[in-house]
């Protein structure tokens, strides 16, 4: 029988269609793999020998003796070409009537995560996949010190129907003048939460998932990631820090590697299981600490109350009439039954 499920964190109402209850086997679509004959080369702005096809470059893990904007690097970062917001100016914020603006100010960049046109995350040493971790750090650090911009989101788009325009393996990452309502939500009601219950809300779930296991498909000493109670998605998954770390950057340079290991054990997984599925990423942290003006306490809480988290989303089916219509989210595949087809996976 079809269940309601609510998120605790977001407050968001799911619908678990049991009935449809879907295979890995019954989500059939080309591999991202086989999507393009593209195979990098002179014509890829992000191959190594290429650097001039890209902006200046903001930050790399280079080879030592190698100079920016040259070959040598396994990791780099450039301003994406096509912003969806601009560094220059002031954010300029206006009323006309009812209606609120801004100037389009922010940040837009990518990280390219390897000079290896066809390595993904998957196929990196555990290593390799620790730099692309560290660049995530580096660049939340040095854009949090801009006072117009409010929140930095990393993001990955793997496949054309996960919105990638380029095969070469990359994220992103947008700094915005605002705090997108989706992250808003999850920083309110867990301010909420810790007010009453004076306990973090995402450790009490990591506390529930690792208690019960059902929904549990991977963990290692620092590291759990589950399926969400309230998947949005069939084979959504969380990763979350076991321990309480309320922002990303603060992440000891010890536990990196084991994230590492974490979202590649998950991703090769999903590879697996789903033939390859396209997929987003994203990483939810804690917004930029600088005080706002005229709401010099309004994240005061945040060291105690929230929690950053990884959400990775398998392509696998397309929102319609209901769900734009409702809000709510129809899945057609368990939560817990995609947990086990997850951990089955060798």
């Amino acid at each position: 029988m079809p269940e309601l499920r609510k998120d605790p964190i977001s407050e968001r109402w799911v619908v678990i269609s049991t009935e449809r209850g879907k295979r890995p086997t019954d989500f059939k679509m080309p591999a991202v793999a086989d999507e393009s004959v593209d195979s990098g080369g002179a014509k890829c702005p992000f191959c190594s020998g290429n650097e001039g096809k890209t902006p200046p470059e903001i930050k790399a893990w280079r080879k030592p003796g190698t100079m920016p904007n040259t070959e040598g690097w396994d990791v780099r970062i450039v301003s994406n070409k096509f912003p969806a917001l601009t560094s220059e100016g002031d954010v300029n914020r206006t009323g006309m009537g009812v209606f609120d603006m801004m100037s389009g100010i922010g940040a837009h960049e990518v990280i390219i995560e390897t000079p290896n046109h066809e390595m993904n995350l998957p196929d990196m040493p555990d290593e390799h996949v620790e730099k692309v971790l560290w660049a995530y750090k580096q660049r939340i650090v040095d854009l949090s010190q801009d006072r117009r911009f409010r929140y930095t989101l990393i993001f990955k788009n793997y496949g054309k129907a996960a919105g990638a325009s380029l095969a070469h393996p990359h994220s992103q990452l947008i700094s915005t003048p605002i705090t997108p309502r989706y992250v808003k939500l999850e920083l309110s009601n867990s301010r909420e939460y810790f007010l009453e219950k004076e306990r973090c809300i995402f450790c009490d779930i990591i506390r529930q998932e690792l208690g019960s296991g059902e929904r549990v498909v991977y963990e290692n000493e620092f590291f759990v990631a589950f399926t969400p109670f309230a998947s949005r998605f069939p084979f959504e998954i969380w990763i979350m820090p076991r321990r309480h770390e309320y922002a990303y950057e603060i992440m000891p340079d010890e536990e990196r590697l084991l994230l590492a290991q974490c979202l590649k054990e998950i991703l090769s997984r999903l590879r697996k299981c789903l033939n390859d599925p396209p997929y987003n990423y994203v990483l939810h942290t804690s917004p930029n600490p600088l005080p706002r003006p005229g709401k010099p306490d309004y994240w005061g809480t945040i060291q105690y109350d929230f929690h950053w988290h990884m959400e990775i989303i398998p392509r696998l089916t397309k929102m319609a009439g209901f769900e734009w219509g409702s809000g709510l989210y129809i899945n057609p595949t368990s939560p817990e039954q995609a947990a086990k087809f997850l951990r089955d996976v060798a």
